[in-house]
């Protein structure tokens, strides 16, 4: 049995929590197309996947190892600088949930971890081969991989498929439920494994397993719990942008993008590729909406996801770096980090509520503002002929008529 210092006990529980904001920050990975047209009911799905997620966690080890063994050179790794590394990854999560943007949680974790390693021990603590060949070149090929087999898949299945019938739609509806299952697996397979490399790292500074070791049972066990438990609570905001706000989608376009995501997915896996998942579903999304005659992807939404995406891992590592600077205070310095983590995830959870989404209203809402050329284009456009606005008064009035000649009286009957 493992010896546990208070620290490496920190540690751990902070992995768990970042992998509770995993899961619920990308529920919408799996179901949110689901949803979005309505082939399961939003409760029920996050609880399937939430289910699938727990089985995923124990089929590879092989991203984890990618973590633990290869991103970063864990014999003058501290479990401080993991302490700060997952610091950066969960504030990053809950700030780009508040806004309902889906962003990595993978490369969070991983700009995390580069910023805490940099900050304690300098630029060569980070192995840069493994973090451009399995973290960078996939973050870029991806979604593009991932979009292009989903928008060829889409545009063969309205080929063959004929007309959008109602058996139809049950048939896709079918299909979806069953490749958004795929995805949960993907996901459990690919994004908890992210979290078992985490603790295992720490394990292995802190002195506790040797280094090289694979992630012990219970390390397996309770990153996919805590994964699962995520999922379960739903990520709504992100699952109503990822669902609904980045294009509209029919069951069979559903369908397309979620095995084309999974598919990619569970290659990244079996390679032991740090995948991020988000970025390859909503790849797919966008290739659904574009493989469909007369589909529209809402690029103002994809550029702000494009954003997020961009600054995930400078944003985490800044974080994670500031957090291990005061984490080498020492005690006192590594308790005023967990203070302030514990202080800004509450406040973030509070302000939240000003505006609650949940399975109640995740579809709804969800139309894209107007921007100003339509809204001028609007102002400008004349009334349909024969539209009268029951509130307008004329202004001139009308010319006074004349009353028509009285009709000439009839002539008197003759007389017999």
């Amino acid at each position: 049995m493992e010896s546990f210092s208070l620290i490496l006990a920190i540690v751990v529980v902070t992995a768990l929590a970042f992998d509770f904001t995993n899961g619920f920050h990308d529920t919408a990975n799996a179901m949110a197309t689901t949803i979005s047209t309505g082939a399961m009911k939003p409760k029920l799905a996050v609880l399937m996947s939430a289910a699938l997620n727990l089985v995923g966690a124990f089929l590879s080890v092989e991203v984890a190892n990618t973590i633990s063994k290869g991103l970063v050179d864990e014999s003058g790794i501290r479990p401080e600088v993991i302490f700060a590394a997952l610091v950066g990854a969960i504030l990053w999560n809950l700030l780009t949930w508040l806004v309902g943007l889906p962003s990595s949680s993978s490369h969070a974790l991983m700009g995390g971890l580069i910023g805490a390693a940099v900050a304690s021990a300098g630029f060569g603590a980070v192995h840069g081969e493994v973090l451009v060949t399995k973290v960078l070149l996939p973050a870029v090929a991806a979604p593009v991989v991932a979009g292009l087999a989903s928008m060829l898949a889409t545009r063969f299945s309205y080929g063959i498929g004929g007309a959008e019938g109602e058996a139809t739609r049950k048939g896709y509806r079918a299909g979806q439920i069953a490749s958004a299952g795929l995805v949960s697996l993907a996901h459990g397979t690919n994004d908890a494994q992210k979290t078992m490399g985490v603790i295992t790292l720490a394990l292995i500074a802190g002195g506790a397993i040797a280094p090289g070791s694979n992630p012990p049972t219970w390390v397996i066990l309770s990153a996919g719990l805590a994964i699962a438990l995520g999922t379960y609570i739903g990520g709504w905001r992100i699952i109503r942008t990822m669902g609904t706000g980045l294009t509209d989608l029919e069951p069979r376009q559903g369908f397309a993008a979620q095995t084309s995501a999974a598919t990619a997915i569970l290659a990244s896996s079996h390679l032991g590729f740090s995948l991020s998942t988000t970025h390859v579903v909503s790849g797919a999304v966008m290739g659904a909406g574009l493989g469909r005659k007369g589909g529209v992807v809402r690029w103002s939404t994809a550029t702000r996801m494009t954003v997020a995406w961009v600054l995930t891992l400078p944003a985490a590592a800044l974080v994670g770096a500031g957090a291990e600077s005061v984490t080498e205070l020492g005690d006192p310095g590594t308790a005023g980090v967990l203070v302030f983590l514990v202080a800004a995830s509450a406040g973030i959870w509070k302000y939240s509520r000003r505006d609650v989404v949940d399975h109640t209203n995740v579809v709804a809402g969800t139309e894209e503002p107007a921007g100003v050329v339509t809204t001028a284009i609007a102002a400008v456009t004349p009334p349909p002929t024969g539209a009268v606005a029951e509130d307008l008064t004329a202004t001139i009035p009308a010319p006074a008529t004349e009353p028509a000649p009285a009709a000439p009286a009839a002539p008197p009957a003759a007389a017999v």
